[in-house]
């Protein structure tokens, strides 16, 4: 087992790592072990969610897309992991991921990003409200804000991929069916990814 600063990685975990990390070019390791020192409290996070994966596989995009105009992101709600490439190519990057906390919250298929924000609010969608009528009708840009710092949003209604204030979502069945990322990640990928990048999610 490795030790980097205070958190462990096991060994698949940083040869998963490794490899992403030549994948890219070795434009560094887009899953650097984070500290989680940082926790801030959220009753989504429920027994479902004890469990985070610890293992991830590196992909082809030719085994999912027929090409990669506009860049293109696989989104694989198993190993709960996320894939971009550029569309020239020469970025590939591997990121963690939240993933819905139940089957029934899950949608698989093809979507494409639509539009970026950088500090988005959030609202409750009409189910989630119904499941929880104590939530807040609105949440401002700020650390309580459940998209985090950047969102992309998809061509489905009320999907997304974004950020997130609560580190430990990431890695579990923890979301009401978007896909989160590390505020860090979700910033590096909103640089990279453009209104009109394919997504995939399987």
């Amino acid at each position: 087992m490795t030790k980097r600063g205070n958190t462990f990685l096991t060994r698949r975990a940083f040869t998963g790592a490794l490899a992403a990390g030549i994948g890219a070019g070795m434009g560094g390791l887009p899953f650097a072990a984070r500290a989680q020192d940082k926790i801030i409290p959220d009753a989504d996070v429920t027994k479902v969610t004890r469990h985070n994966i610890s293992s991830f596989s590196t992909k082809n995009w030719e085994d999912y897309f027929k090409n990669r105009k506009n860049g293109v992101i696989l989104v694989d709600t198993v190993e709960r992991v996320l894939h971009f490439w550029s569309e020239d190519g020469k970025t590939y990057k591997l990121y963690p991921t939240s993933v819905p906390l139940t089957e029934d919250l899950t949608r698989r298929g093809r979507t494409r990003i639509v539009r970026k924000v950088v500090g988005p609010s959030w609202r409750p969608t009409p189910a989630m409200k119904k499941r929880n009528p104590e939530w807040p009708d609105f949440v401002g840009p700020g650390p309580n804000n459940p998209l985090g710092t950047h969102a992309l949003y998809l061509s489905w209604k009320y999907y997304r991929i974004h950020g997130t204030n609560d580190t430990r979502k990431i890695g579990r069945r923890s979301s009401n069916g978007c896909i989160g990322l590390y505020n860090e990640d979700i910033a590096e990928l909103f640089k990279l990814a453009r209104v009109g990048t394919q997504v995939l999610l399987i």
